[in-house]
């Protein structure tokens, strides 16, 4: 009987931790694939204005989901109906509210300020809308290791000057960067209350045919106002790593790991894309890394080894119920 016991003990305790090793892999090719993101927004800026590189960006997505998800979605078709209220705002934060406030935002603030509040902004709101809401316990060593993530975000965008960060302003940008933050931080603990009976595929299927639809009144109002779009080679590939990979790849993944290892653990990775970007733009754009950059990867780094570590249970925890 004991050894029947420990066996299926042996066995959860495997399980779970080939759950862990899984979640934190996918979490963190989300942030790499991410953290390209922000290199293409500012890339493109001056050839396309923001809602019209959402639209195009998830018009692309959702074709290719279409394709993908249309068989699996018509079993499934009563669930989503009856649970519209909850894919309404799932598709509304996180596909078109998010990134079209990046966007918006990337024309009006500079990249000191969209990455140091995009970055340290949503694991903050998303921890403490799962505590409140969710009643996800935060545990000291959690509040530690999101300590460390932020100093190290911190440090990297102010290159180590205290001068840097005293001379910060919010502008308004600013402002849209933190609405993004917020609206993706309820997006990440959305997606842990999705409908158990609905598959990864049409989750996708609805989310990205929703807010696509829900961005087509801004994007009309958009193409009427603004000069014709400056369509070259560069701008096609740079959709189409958006509606690819940023999109269908990203989302598939960012949403199992929150599946796996929960959404506040899963929003802390969100602090690897400074440091991804930072890598990228010294790959892609000939950038050179300094010191600055290796400090503030080992904080971050450091801050996720914390946040993620199995603490004893018989620790008492930090909690936000009401």
């Amino acid at each position: 009987m004991f050894a029947s016991l420990r066996l299926t003990f042996l066995m959860d305790t495997a399980v779970s931790n080939r759950n862990n090793y899984i979640g934190v892999s996918l979490a963190v090719i989300t942030t790499i694939i991410w953290s390209g993101n922000f290199i293409i927004a500012r890339d493109v800026h001056q050839q396309i204005p923001p809602i019209s590189l959402a639209f195009y960006r998830w018009s692309l997505a959702s074709l290719i989901i279409f394709f993908i998800g249309y068989k699996k979605f018509i079993p499934e078709k009563s669930i989503v109906i009856k649970n519209w209220r909850y894919f309404f705002w799932v598709a509304l934060t996180g596909i078109t509210l998010f990134n079209t406030f990046i966007y918006i935002a990337g024309h009006t603030t500079s990249a000191i300020n969209l990455a140091l509040i995009g970055t340290t902004a949503a694991p903050i709101f998303a921890i403490i809308i799962s505590a409140v809401f969710l009643k996800e316990v935060i545990t000291p060593l959690r509040i530690v290791g999101l300590l460390f993530c932020i100093a190290g975000v911190v440090y990297l965008l102010s290159k180590g000057s205290i001068n840097t960060l005293l001379a910060f302003r919010f502008t308004a940008g600013d402002v849209w960067i933190l609405l993004s933050a917020f609206v993706f931080s309820i997006y990440t603990v959305l997606v842990k209350r999705k409908p158990s009976t609905i598959s990864p595929i049409t989750f996708l299927f609805v989310i990205f045919i929703g807010g696509t639809l829900l961005l087509l009144p801004a994007f009309i109002i958009e193409r009427s106002i603004t000069p014709a779009i400056n369509w070259d080679t560069k701008l096609f590939g740079s959709i189409l790593y958006l509606g690819i990979g940023a999109s269908v790849i990203s989302f598939f993944c960012w949403n199992a790991a929150i599946a796996r290892i929960g959404s506040v653990r899963t929003a802390l990775f969100g602090n690897l894309i400074p440091i991804f970007a930072t890598l990228e733009a010294v790959w892609l754009l000939g950038e050179s890394i300094n010191v600055v950059h290796l400090v503030s990867g080992a904080l971050v780094i450091t801050g996720l080894v914390l946040a993620n570590w199995r603490e004893d249970k018989s620790k008492i925890p930090i909690s936000l119920k009401t």
